[in-house]
């Protein structure tokens, strides 16, 4: 098969539409989490740990030396682990809502595929594998009786 046959299908199935819908959403919520730890959690946060701006927060290895007289200035060498604080808290809270959607998500399925619950439209396939089961449940009453 070739590689634009390839392609081409691929394109048609919807993987292609699916996968850029799904980047295009994940890019976007990055922004909305992003705003949300550093405008809604890190404020509070800061306040409780006495006004820490965790941002700001860095490990000085080497001090900035001002330039002497044709020397060159010597910039700070400093281990930022602020960033990191901020970044590990993105991870949570992205970790979190993540789960909390693919919970609600399974929850969803679960009740979908549930031959018993008769609120929702049980698809085709698990009717036809329900209908499978109960036929041989029968049979095998039947074979116990004979």
């Amino acid at each position: 098969m070739g590689l634009i046959k390839e392609f081409k299908e691929f394109a048609v199935k919807g993987n292609m539409i699916d996968m850029a819908v799904g980047i295009i959403i994940g890019t976007a919520f990055n922004k909305v989490v992003d705003a949300l730890v550093k405008q809604v959690i890190m404020p509070p946060l800061s306040v409780l740990t006495g006004r820490i701006k965790y941002a700001d927060r860095k490990y000085v290895l080497q001090e900035a030396l001002p330039a002497v007289e044709g020397g060159e200035v010597t910039e700070e060498v400093a281990i930022g682990y602020g960033i990191l604080i901020e970044v590990f808290i993105d991870f949570l809270v992205i970790g979190f809502t993540v789960f909390l959607v693919v919970k609600l998500m399974n929850r969803f399925r679960k009740k979908a595929e549930d031959p018993q619950n008769k609120t929702v439209a049980t698809p085709k396939d698990i009717e036809l594998l329900n209908s499978l089961n109960d036929l041989m449940k029968e049979q095998n009453e039947l074979l116990k009786n004979k």
